[in-house]
């Protein structure tokens, strides 16, 4: 069985690639027969927009105000599809036990992380990968520490909340003074 690493950026996922035993590019990822390594571009999921979940809150208009949706839900960002449908594959895949967080240490990595394991509808078990640097020291140091994808819940509810509050007075807020 493999583990699947998935990193923020390319250019940590090469960097986690050559510290981890020179693993091998295919296409735009990594593999050899230990690792899997890929990454996003950033963000590749977003919240749905008002419209997603009711065609006639596409109108701005105040007696719409306030929007708040039934629940919360995620779609993948329209330029970033391709890329959220390959790393939907990889979280899918047999031969994978496991699937270890490398997005950067903070609330925003963790969000990106989330939203993609959340949106693949994976049942992966996740380790968090917590590094402070990108030395080559760092790197091992913290692939012998991976920590348990719930020691970080705390940090990803952080990370949903501020999103969706984010939304709720970004949606609201916006629509209200464009429309006065």
């Amino acid at each position: 069985m493999k583990k699947l690493v998935l990193a923020e950026k390319p250019s940590v996922a090469r960097d986690l690639a050559r510290v981890l035993g020179k693993v091998p590019k295919k296409e735009d990822y990594f593999e050899n027969d230990e690792w899997i390594i890929d990454s996003a571009v950033g963000h590749l999921v977003e919240l749905f927009m008002p419209d997603d979940f009711d065609k006639k809150l596409k109108a701005w208009k105040l007696s719409n105000l306030p929007i708040i949706p039934p629940e919360f839900q995620l779609k993948p960002i329209a330029s970033n599809k391709k890329k959220f449908q390959q790393l939907k594959k990889q979280l899918k895949r047999k031969d994978v036990e496991c699937v270890i967080n490398a997005c950067d240490a903070g609330r925003e990595g963790e969000l990106i992380f989330t939203y993609i394991y959340e949106l693949s509808k994976s049942k992966i078990p996740v380790k968090r990968l917590w590094m402070l640097s990108m030395t080559d020291q760092s790197i091992k140091e913290a692939f012998q520490q991976l920590r348990s994808g719930d020691d970080l819940q705390a940090l990803q509810d952080a990370a949903r909340c501020r999103s969706e509050s984010d939304w709720l007075v970004g949606i609201n807020g916006t629509r209200a003074v464009t429309i006065k």
